[in-house]
């Protein structure tokens, strides 16, 4: 566990040990050993991110059964249960994050029971019953390539009439402080992985929506995009956040 400096922060020469050893392992092996402190990360999904998908659902259900895709420490878990009335499922990689994800949702007596699954979200180890499916923060793992089997697996696990859920933040304006920052990350991931192995797959700008939109309708699904209002609009007026929903026919 990271050592703290008494007042519940890791201390920074720790922090740094624990990211660069993160980011010298593979994919799963690097969320593993980041599970135990993800959650006081900037990496979690924030709350009123979860909160505006949820309510942006909530007029289209109750849903019977949910699948967190993806579903790291369970930020998505806790939009299902309130969505769900009989089962809600996480699926993740990481056996370390899925640890902590049962941690932070133990069993309850009343609303949808729990299932959690260790697999891969490219080879969907479940059957075809799901009614809902939401994904936070996850898609930078996946190359473009690997997204219209990813996006097959989804199709194949809803049943008909199911939805496809995720939030799509607005890219910053190119030439900004943080458009720079984005692809300074993604360039020295790429040189990371070109010259260290096992790869950490974790990429910024690859999920552009119109490419996302166009691989969801190769796959099958209807697309409809919405803007989650409550998370505010850019200057320029458009949303700084859209709900991709991606209906199985």
């Amino acid at each position: 566990m990271p050592r703290s400096n008494g007042s519940g922060r890791t201390l920074p020469g720790t922090l740094l040990l624990q990211r660069a050893r993160q980011a010298l392992s593979s994919t799963r092996r690097g969320y593993d050993l980041l599970a135990p402190t993800f959650d006081r990360t900037a990496y979690r999904t924030p709350g009123p991110v979860l909160d505006a998908v949820a309510e942006a659902l909530r007029p289209h259900g109750p849903f019977r059964t949910g699948l967190d895709l993806c579903c790291g420490t369970g930020a998505g878990i806790g939009v299902l249960r309130g969505l769900c009335t009989d089962r809600v499922t996480g699926l993740d990689f990481s056996d370390g994050m899925l640890r902590r994800a049962r941690a932070n949702h133990p069993p309850t007596r009343s609303g949808p029971r729990l299932h959690w699954v260790r697999g891969d979200a490219r080879a969907l180890p479940l059957s075809p019953t799901a009614d809902l499916v939401v994904s936070f923060g996850a898609f930078g793992h996946f190359l473009p390539a690997e997204r219209p089997g990813l996006f097959a697996e989804v199709h194949r696990v809803l049943r008909p009439g199911g939805r496809f859920a995720f939030p799509v933040a607005a890219p910053p304006p190119v030439g900004s402080a943080p458009y720079w920052q984005l692809w300074g990350f993604d360039t020295a991931m790429r040189l990371r992985n070109l010259v260290w192995r096992p790869p950490f797959t974790m990429y910024y700008r690859t999920f552009r929506l119109p490419d996302v939109a166009r691989d969801l309708q190769a796959a099958g699904f209807t697309v409809e995009l919405a803007a989650l209002e409550a998370l505010g609009r850019r200057p320029d007026g458009s949303p700084r956040c859209r709900l991709v929903t991606a209906h199985r026919r």
